[in-house]
């Protein structure tokens, strides 16, 4: 029996270019390889598109933000697993400042900036989603819980510099988070303007991350065999965030506007 699939049900994430390699590329040649991934990154998933085309409902919003804090509270997970198997002291003092920019400072301590994690919960409430509920993940589905934990698990059982690959995806956040700083006054009024502060943050911390795994991957991708490990780290990132945004997509797709 041959099954059919409505075009509008399915959204094909488009496969990153692994190039086939006869040499090393020099440095500059694979940073530049690393960016023509850009294609592939999930700004261009039909969710994303709508969003910034003031079409989602708040209920939309609402699933997108209480989805997402999953993914949010694994990236320090992830982090912490690159650690545990990282040998290198200067790479580790370096990159545990990526959990403390998701984590953020004691709570107990009334001057310290809120981390990314908590700025996510704050955009949620922003939304409308109490924060009880934003708080116990009750309202994140099973599978974005099952793809996010595929991140932790790509971390940990990887060698850590194949790990820090897959972050380089920041490559590209930065005009993404533009993107909602840009749109969601213009076409969403009712979200008020602190509800920005996680992609204002991510604006600065970002760029410096990228500049981090991109010396890394630099000196330690030096054969045709380890850059195209690179690719792949590379690849499997943007494939998870497709997945994870096409599903929470598809949970809410009855109440696109």
């Amino acid at each position: 029996m041959t099954t059919t699939f409505a075009a509008s049900q399915l959204a094909s994430p488009p496969r990153p270019p692994i190039p086939t390699l006869e040499r090393p590329l020099s440095p500059a040649e694979l940073e530049a390889a690393l960016r023509s991934f850009h294609g592939s990154y999930y700004v261009r998933h039909p969710f994303h598109q709508l969003m910034y085309e003031g079409r989602l409902t708040q209920r939309q919003f609402q699933g997108w933000a209480a989805n997402r804090l999953a993914y949010q509270r694994v990236v320090p997970r992830k982090d912490a697993a690159i650690l545990s198997n990282c040998p290198d002291p200067g790479v580790r003092r370096e990159w545990i400042q990526r959990i403390i920019d998701h984590d953020g400072a004691e709570p107990t301590d009334p001057k310290g900036t809120p981390g990314g994690i908590e700025m996510w919960i704050r955009l949620g409430v922003a939304l409308g989603v109490p924060r009880e509920e934003m708080e116990d993940e009750r309202h994140v589905l099973p599978a974005v819980r099952l793809i996010c934990e595929s991140y932790v698990t790509f971390c940990r059982n990887k060698p850590w510099q194949e790990a820090c690959a897959s972050s380089l995806t920041e490559l590209f956040a930065p005009k993404i988070h533009q993107q909602r700083i840009e749109a969601f006054p213009t076409h969403y009024p009712w979200i008020p303007p602190e509800a920005l502060d996680y992609f204002r943050s991510r604006l600065v911390q970002a760029p410096r991350d990228v500049n981090h795994g991109l010396r890394i991957v630099r000196e330690w991708a030096t054969t045709p065999e380890r850059q195209r490990k690179v690719f792949e780290a590379l690849a499997f990132k943007l494939e998870m965030l497709w997945a994870m945004i096409d599903t929470i997509h598809n949970a809410y797709r009855e109440d696109a506007a």
